[in-house]
């Protein structure tokens, strides 16, 4: 029987052939430990808040054996109620989130991440809630740990209908508004509104004490605006449409774009706020280290 090599599942355009979220989730995120050669959740142990007698029923992998050895007798770790950490996704929705100039659409990029980092973080044990928005919220999943909440975020995410607009901010404070525990929020977005809101609400989780990483997706073409006929650009949202030689256009639209994400990442540096750019031809490990990367620093 050949060895598959679950790697392949970190390319976007493999992803892509398979019809099931939960498979998607689950192989993205094998593939990433395949690829580190040693388990992510190394480190993310629970804390505990006491022992009690072991009793039938019990699993034995949470036996005190170091007790064990000083007393000779078994006790179970009680573990504390509280997760690890609650981890809030925020998914853009919007139809600009639809554009691709490849076989994979920044939105449903952003679904895979999505669902990886769900069966990520609920492996460490983490609470995770999601909000779907483009204009407005759309849906909001509260934070859970158990393993069936996997089956819920997933349910949302196979079944998303891209909206009409992007308004990131009110779906920022909106939520902000609701979370009283601190917590990292994760924003997946193309970040197509204006900047200075979507900082405005990326501070308002920072002033709250939130952990925040913003994971700026955009498609290859959107940077290197790589067309050499005559095209008909029109834009998903609004609607207006506007025909041009590319070539003349191409040196200052790339500068914007540059402009556009150096905004962000300047700003975001400033109020200690990751901002990792992706890009909708990368294997999804760019994004699941980032976000690795800072779970650990939060412990």
């Amino acid at each position: 029987m050949p060895i598959i090599d679950k790697r392949k599942y970190l390319q976007p355009e493999m992803v892509a052939k398979l019809n099931n979220m939960s498979l998607i989730a689950r192989l993205v995120v094998e593939g990433y430990i395949v690829g580190l050669h040693k388990s992510p959740y190394h480190g993310f142990s629970v804390e505990f808040a006491e022992h009690r007698a072991y009793g039938i029923g019990d699993e034995i992998r949470h036996i005190d054996w170091k007790l064990y050895g000083k007393t000779d007798r078994f006790y179970i770790k009680q573990f504390e109620e509280e997760t690890n950490l609650r981890s809030y996704l925020l998914l853009d929705t919007s139809k600009s989130m639809t554009f691709k100039s490849g076989p994979v659409s920044k939105l449903q990029y952003g679904t895979y991440l999505a669902a990886a980092l769900t069966y990520l973080m609920l492996n460490q044990q983490d609470g995770v809630s999601l909000t779907l928005f483009d204009e407005r919220t759309r849906s909001f999943v509260p934070p859970r740990s158990t393993k069936s909440h996997l089956n819920t975020v997933l349910a949302q995410l196979e079944n998303i209908t891209p909206g009409p607009d992007t308004k990131i901010a009110p779906a920022l404070h909106q939520l902000a508004e609701k979370i009283w525990k601190r917590g990292l929020i994760i924003l997946i977005s193309d970040l197509l509104d204006d900047p200075d809101d979507v900082l405005t609400g990326l501070k308002h989780f920072r002033h709250k004490k939130h952990e925040v990483i913003v994971f700026h997706l955009l498609d290859r073409q959107e940077l290197d605006f790589n067309y050499s006929v005559r095209t008909r650009f029109r834009d998903l949202e609004s609607g207006k449409e506007i025909t041009t030689e590319p070539w003349q256009i191409k040196t200052a639209y790339r500068k914007i774009v540059k402009e556009f994400q150096n905004t962000y990442k300047i700003k975001c540096r400033a109020k200690n706020i990751d901002y990792v750019p992706i890009y909708t031809d990368e294997n999804l490990d760019l994004a699941l280290n980032g976000y690795l990367m800072k779970r650990k620093t939060i412990g």
